[in-house]
């Protein structure tokens, strides 16, 4: 592991037990659903691979701009040797039809009860249910064909309710110490499994606000905003196809909570507003 990778999972460490601090990630501003399923994502970084980065600097955060108003450019920056693990649901899937996500599904019994007290297992960034870790995991290998032996998990992030699904959702962090190829397992479930280059999720040239209207059995029709990551399509989908893959939702704004825990976020237009995709 070179010194970019040791920075990059101490960062990683360090995100998660400060945000662990705080409680319950704030993720949607709707009622709790009061009955709840239990499941896992996994949030898996690691060297990039062979697929480059199209964004090819980022700017320097500086209060000082030259006199056309511009500012420098860096590729010193410790995402530029890192990427991320991504899959796109299904067109034909029920819920969240077309979305990016992260692996990761419900728990089954096999994966253990998640309120277990003695059911723990001490990671990096601290003690953590073994069910939620093990389910990512498995979730993740049915998904894209990864093997779990090859993922360091550093830690897990506090328990996030979602009105919208009714899940009560566990993100786990790993650090993808043995990569192997990953690709879709089932069509019927995903329809892209992709590894993106942290540089480009950095950019703030490719980030924006995404909006949509839902509504849940708990709440009337709201508007909610998320934190929303343009991919290029050739980093996605190098075979072909037309737009960028956008990243939002939920998501999105864990990868934002991430971005911003490690320090690895760039300052980026709040203001661009646009819809989410549908």
């Amino acid at each position: 592991m070179g010194t970019t990778e040791h920075q990059a999972r101490a960062d990683l460490i360090r995100a998660v037990q400060d945000l662990n601090t705080g409680g319950p990630l704030r993720i949607q501003d709707f009622p709790a659903p009061s009955a709840t399923r239990e499941s896992a994502v996994l949030i898996l970084l690691g060297a990039l691979d062979d697929v480059p980065a199209v964004t090819s600097a980022l700017p320097v955060v500086s209060a000082d701009r030259k006199a056309d108003g511009s500012q420098d450019s860096t590729t010193d920056h410790v995402t530029a040797d890192l990427d991320l693990l991504l899959v796109q649901r299904a067109a034909t899937l029920r819920a969240h039809p077309g979305q990016v996500a992260f692996p990761g599904g419900r728990l089954d019994p096999e994966d253990g009860d998640p309120n277990d007290p003695a059911d723990l297992v001490q990671l990096p960034a601290g003690t953590a249910q073994a069910a939620h870790v093990r389910a990512a995991l498995r979730e993740a290998q049915e998904e894209t064909g990864l093997d779990p032996d090859g993922v360091e998990v550093l830690g897990v992030l506090p328990r996030t309710p979602l009105a919208v699904s009714a899940h009560q959702v566990t993100p786990v962090v790993g650090w993808w110490s043995r990569p192997v190829p990953v690709d879709v397992v089932d069509h019927r479930e995903s329809s892209l499994v992709f590894r993106t280059p942290l540089l480009d999720l950095v950019d703030p040239q490719r980030r924006h606000n995404a909006e949509v209207q839902v509504s849940g059995p708990d709440f009337p029709r709201m508007r909610h905003r998320s934190p929303a990551f343009r991919i290029p399509r050739e980093v996605t989908d190098p075979a072909g196809g037309d737009g960028d893959v956008v990243v939002w939702g939920f998501t999105g704004i864990l990868l934002d909570h991430l971005l911003t825990a490690t320090g690895w976020g760039c300052p980026w237009d709040t203001d661009d507003v646009r819809p989410a995709p549908r």
